[in-house]
């Protein structure tokens, strides 16, 4: 981290603001592009004092997040972790349906059990139905397991990176304190509202290519075609032509 370190004092080491807000800057940048193509943003943050403040934001732009525990697996094993979901999705169909009532009272203690381990670690990511495009993580150190997960698949990992952590496994390092709430919620404010942008910016494109797709069709259903004829002297018909509206004022 040397080079995002202005100055250390009686043995605290102070970070460069100045380098903060450019990689911040440039995060929320590249975040902004993956939210305008529809991608999924997986934020993940399981100290104390981060996981309350992501999951509101992450909530607030319906992105994924995990910050109870990061399951083992869960990028390169995805299959499984999907399967855990379709589990859960199971269960509350068998209680919609009434299957559930008939069952023993043991037996939907244990179903209901299962059901709540489930919803604690994985209801997060219940819409995550493929691989995200990104992660964003707070406290690499503590979220090794989901840096080296990314890594392997080739997923980028966005991050805010303490003076204390290893920034070489993180493709976008946003230099800051990862223990201080206030700058924890500073920083996340600022990647959502890039986030929020880029899904605003999709919607757009959508509705303008809605409106282009049927401005496109409108001459076409509006054509109305008539069928000029010849007849002969005796009203057989010797010629027939089918011309459009524009052929005929041509």
């Amino acid at each position: 981290m040397a080079p995002y370190i202005f100055m250390e004092r009686n043995g605290i080491h102070i970070i460069d603001l100045y380098k903060t807000q450019a990689k911040l800057e440039e995060a929320a940048a590249a975040l902004r592009n993956i939210a305008k193509g529809g991608k999924k943003i997986l934020f993940v943050a399981t100290k104390k004092q981060a996981k309350e403040i992501l999951a509101d934001k992450a909530q607030s732009v319906n992105m994924p997040y995990v910050i109870e525990r990061w399951p083992g697996g869960m990028l390169t094993n995805f299959p499984t972790i999907r399967k855990a979901v379709k589990k859960m999705t199971s269960i509350d169909k068998m209680q919609k349906d009434g299957t559930f009532d008939n069952l023993s009272k043991r037996e939907k203690l244990q179903i209901s059990r299962q059901r709540a381990k489930l919803e604690k670690n994985l209801g997060s990511i219940a819409d995550l139905n493929r691989l995200p495009s990104a992660l964003f993580i707070v406290d690499v150190c503590k979220e090794h397991i989901a840096v080296a997960e990314a890594n392997r698949l080739g997923i980028p990992v966005f991050a805010i990176v303490d003076t204390n952590s290893d920034p070489s496994n993180v493709d976008f390092v946003i230099p800051a304190n990862d223990d201080a709430s206030k700058s924890i919620e500073l920083i996340l404010d600022t990647v959502c509202s890039a986030i929020s942008e880029g899904l605003e910016e999709r919607k757009v494109e959508k509705a303008d290519e809605k409106a282009a797709g049927e401005n496109a069709d409108a001459p076409r259903r509006n054509e109305r075609r008539r069928v000029n004829r010849k007849e002969d002297n005796e009203g057989e018909v010797v010629a027939e032509a089918e011309v459009t509206e524009t052929e005929a004022a041509e």
